[in-house]
This record gives C-alpha cells, sequence and structure tokens, in this order.
C-alpha cells in the first residue's frame, strides 16, 4: 500500500468530538422541547434497574464476543483471541466516527491486513464480514416483518386513498424501504463477487476507479482485485458448515446487540412485547444506513424517541422526556464506550504499524 493510498492519515481521534457533539446537540435539544420532571418518576436506580443495566452491558460483551468469534472463523483461527479484540475494537470505534453509509470497512481491511494478512485476504475477510451482517438483515427483516405486521412495525394503514393509492401513517417505513434496498442491493454484489464472478468484481472496481479523483489508486485496486479472486477461490471452498458456523456468530452478535434496547427498557419498566421491540431495533438499524452523521449521531438518537418511544407505557404527557432519557442511556451503552476504547488504543497501534514520513503515514517495515 503506498502512502498516497493510505487511508488511515485521515483517521485522527480527534475525529471523536464531532459524533459526541452532534449525539449530545440532539439529545440536548430534544430534551430542552420534551423536559418534564415527572419523568424522572420513571427513571428510578433501583436495584432492578441496576441489574438489568449490567445485562445491558453484557449483551454488548456478548455482541463484541460474536464478532471475535466470527473473525477467528473467517481467518481459520489465523490471529490470537487479542488480536481478534483489538481488531474489532479499532473497527468499531472507525465505525463510530463515519457517517453510517460508509462505515468502517476500508479502514476494516486495513487492520486486518496491519495484524499480519494478506492485503487480498484481508478484502475477502472483510467483504465476508459484510456479506454475513448484511444477509443478517436481509433475512430477519421480511421474518419479523411477516410475525410482527406491517400494522405494529410501521403503523401502517393499508387502506386505499380516494386516488386508489396507499396509505402509510408512518414516514419511517420509506428509510427503513430504502435502507433496506441498498443493503439487498450491496449484498447480491458482495455474493457475486466473492462466490460467482470474483473477476467481475474486479472489472467493476477498475471500471470504478477510472473516475479521475479515485484514479490515482487504480494500480493498488489492480493488485488487490488479483488477490481478492485467489481468496474468493478459498472461500469458496468452505464447506457449508463453515458457513453456518460463521453466520450463527453474526446471528448471535447482532440479536445480543437487539436486546440492549430491551435490557434497559426491563430496567424502569414493564413491557408486553419485547418481540416488538427487538423488531423494531432491527428495522432501526436498517434506517440508520442512511444517516449522513459519524455513527448515526443524532438521527439515531432521534429514530429512538420517535420510533421506539411508543413502546414506552407511559403516559403521553411524560412519554417525550422519557424516550429521550432513555435514547441517550441506549447510546451511553451501545455507542459511546467505542468511541472511548478506540482513543485510547488507536495512537498505540498507528505508532506500532505506522512511521511518519514527509508528515504522512507509512507502514514500518
Amino acid at each position: 500500500m503506498n502512502q498516497e493510498s493510505n487511508p488511515v492519515d485521515k483517521l485522527k481521534v480527534s475525529r471523536m468530538i464531532y459524533p459526541i457533539l452532534i449525539g449530545l446537540g440532539v439529545v440536548g435539544y430534544m430534551f430542552y422541547r420534551e423536559f418534564d420532571p415527572a419523568a424522572f418518576d420513571y427513571l428510578s436506580f433501583t436495584y432492578r434497574a441496576g441489574m438489568f443495566l449490567l445485562v445491558a452491558l453484557l449483551l454488548m460483551v456478548i455482541r463484541d464476543l460474536g464478532y471475535i468469534i466470527r473473525l477467528r472463523i473467517l481467518t481459520d483461527n489465523y490471529f490470537s483471541w487479542k488480536k481478534a479484540l483489538r481488531i474489532i475494537m479499532l473497527w468499531e470505534f472507525t465505525s463510530a466516527v463515519t457517517p453510517s453509509a460508509i462505515g468502517g470497512t476500508s479502514l476494516a481491511i486495513l487492520y486486518v491486513n496491519k495484524e499480519g494478512l494478506s492485503l487480498g485476504r484481508s478484502s475477502a475477510v472483510v467483504m465476508a464480514t459484510s456479506f454475513l451482517d448484511e444477509l443478517y438483515f436481509i433475512l430477519m427483516f421480511p421474518v419479523l416483518f411477516l410475525i410482527v405486521g406491517g400494522v405494529s412495525l410501521f403503523n401502517i394503514d393499508g387502506a386505499l386513498t380516494d386516488s386508489g393509492n396507499l396509505r402509510f401513517a408512518n414516514e419511517f417505513f420509506y428509510f427503513a424501504v430504502v435502507g433496506y434496498s441498498l443493503k439487498l442491493l450491496y449484498t447480491l454484489v458482495v455474493a457475486y463477487g466473492l462466490f460467482r464472478n470474483p473477476r467481475g468484481l474486479k472489472w467493476l472496481l477498475l471500471m470504478i476507479f477510472r473516475i479521475p479523483f479515485l484514479r490515482r489508486w487504480r494500480h493498488d485496486v489492480n493488485d488487490t482485485g488479483d488477490d481478492i479472486i485467489v481468496s474468493s477461490g478459498e472461500l469458496r471452498k468452505k464447506s457449508f458448515f463453515f458457513w453456518l458456523k460463521a453466520f450463527g456468530a453474526t446471528f448471535l452478535s447482532w440479536t445480543a446487540r437487539y436486546w440492549v434496547a430491551n435490557a434497559l427498557l426491563i430496567a424502569f419498566f414493564v413491557i408486553q412485547d419485547h418481540f416488538l421491540v427487538f423488531a423494531r431495533q432491527l428495522v432501526m438499524w436498517i434506517m440508520m444506513l442512511v444517516s449522513p452523521t459519524p455513527g448515526g449521531s443524532g438521527f439515531a438518537e432521534f429514530v429512538f424517541t420517535r420510533y421506539l418511544g411508543e413502546v414506552i407505557p407511559v403516559s403521553a404527557e411524560t412519554l417525550g422526556a422519557v424516550a429521550v432519557a432513555m435514547a441517550f442511556l441506549w447510546r451511553l451503552i451501545s455507542y459511546y464506550p467505542y468511541l472511548v476504547i478506540g482513543a485510547f488504543m488507536l495512537p498505540g497501534w498507528i505508532s506500532r504499524k505506522f512511521r511518519r514520513k514527509s508528515g504522512k503515514l507509512v507502514p514500518r517495515s
């Protein structure tokens, strides 16, 4: 990887301030609008609350453990548990400080590569993880839609308007449709490249990198495409049991992450339909794909308050303030820790793996 194309050169710990400011700004604004002292009557930190807050934290640990297990499976246990943990934490930090639509995929390839895996195989492994993540959404969304129902999930009014068109009472339906469509398209492209025609995927990448401002990296993309072709052959040789284990780790990771909201709600309220909470969590993550802010900051808090807040059993007068408080607590457990962990880990990792030359970061020999 040449120094001009080194993506880590643009990644700075200081960038974590932007998602923090955006998230806290949105929460502060919403809390200012919805402030109601009576909301604190519902948020008593009792023994029960403390226990389920610990459960929420444990679920996040399980979520990361699932990712670590999957990374070891996809690399045939090439990485130790410690290295796999380091890669996942750096990956999550990158995802937290980049827009949701971009995520940490490009830098994840670098993280995996600099920990010892070849560039081509690193690309294939990271694409495989992306494929498994999106496959989870692609499969679970229609299943949950059928089980929970459109009315509960989106408040869809199926009656026809005077013009003969369907009415949709909840605007979040459109966010979910756009997000799901993008995920489906991405999944099909990655599946085609990894399992059907890696040469076709290489050709597509080369066509994209003919764009003038991307042309400087075309040579690197060509070499990476060659490595992907080789690594794709390795992945296609893997057994059904191999992919079943990898998807099982993916299922464990994402399912644990969605149950975090359930645990937080149980800490303070009696929830009647936990499956609905789980289903809406999945839809929320699909919606967040269209967010342009780092890690979905601001947008995630807003969607939680408006979309998931509907299931909180409190009076209509205090619902807004309670939902905002719960949204902040949710992000405090599921998002902000990665910013802090990454801020401590990234500088040391960069100093070990790179050196500065002419103001740029270049790999150490």
